[in-house]
């Protein structure tokens, strides 16, 4: 199949794409690009369109894409089912932004995991909307639901919990999700676990929205530190992390990186030639 085909077979299903529970939802702007999807939109379009999905009460899954998740869905089949069945997909990553710059995608901005989470916060507080934290150590989680408190007057945090905890605990995790009435819940673990976690339980948890977002819970408590806002600015807080613990990110970054350039340019070059 060429790649003109592969690509509008992939647009079709991207617009009646989501879980099973979501082929009626459709949020505009959905492009395919190296071997997911995204959605060009802004900030304030993004949240937009997740107040929607939250009045229509349907459990949706959401997830956010950069380099290294696209190169975990070259080789984890299941992975990227999982990932390119979410109605909204954001691009978390400058990676993304270069890419789609590359492939001819208008992307207006990136969306970043941790300030969308943030926006949400604000929207939960100012709309009555109900949260879940799940994730972090203890401590942190605690931390954060005092934080979010204390700045936040009118926010219902209906549940949280650690995200310590063995495959037997599982059951009574999600019940106490289930039942807790929450619109939103944050779930702070690395991928791929999160987006296995959530497609695994996504119909059970009763949550109308559900999102990933990694180490955002370690990050507002001030387990660790983001980087400086003229390094985001700049498609470097990759690099701000990476200087913070070399050793064990050097694979991820450089090694990943290079592999996700080489990726974009191999696709394109593909591309031009079955125009």
């Amino acid at each position: 199949m060429s790649t003109r085909r592969r690509n509008k077979d992939l647009i079709l299903k991207g617009r009646r794409g989501g879980q099973d529970l979501n082929t009626d939802l459709e949020i505009e702007k959905r492009y395919p690009i190296l071997n997911t999807y995204v959605n060009a939109l802004s900030m304030d379009e993004s949240v937009e369109a997740i107040e929607k999905i939250i009045k229509r009460g349907i459990p949706t899954q959401h997830v956010v894409v950069n380099a290294l998740k696209i190169n975990l869905m070259k080789d984890d089949k299941q992975l990227r089912k999982i990932v390119n069945i979410c109605p909204l997909i954001n691009a978390d990553g400058a990676s993304i932004v270069w890419a789609a710059k590359k492939l001819g995608i208008p992307l207006k901005e990136r969306v970043t995991g941790i300030d969308l989470f943030e926006n949400l916060i604000k929207l939960a507080n100012d709309k009555g909307y109900k949260i879940y934290l799940f994730g972090a150590k203890e401590e942190v989680v605690v931390k954060l639901k005092n934080m979010f408190e204390e700045q936040y007057p009118n926010l219902q945090i209906v549940g949280y919990r650690n995200g310590y905890f063995t495959e037997a605990d599982e059951p009574e995790i999600v019940k106490d999700m289930a039942e807790s009435g929450a619109d939103m819940m944050f779930v702070a673990f690395s991928s791929p676990k999160k987006e296995y976690w959530v497609n695994k339980y996504l119909k059970q948890l009763n949550i109308p929205f559900v999102m990933g977002v990694g180490g955002s819970f370690d990050v507002m408590t001030g387990v660790t530190n983001r980087a400086p806002i003229w390094m985001q600015n700049h498609g470097l807080e990759w690099f701000y992390r990476f200087i913070q613990e070399p050793r064990r990110l050097w694979k991820r970054y450089i090694i990943g990186n290079c592999q996700f350039v080489k990726y974009t340019y191999t696709y394109k070059k593909h591309a031009k030639k079955e125009r």
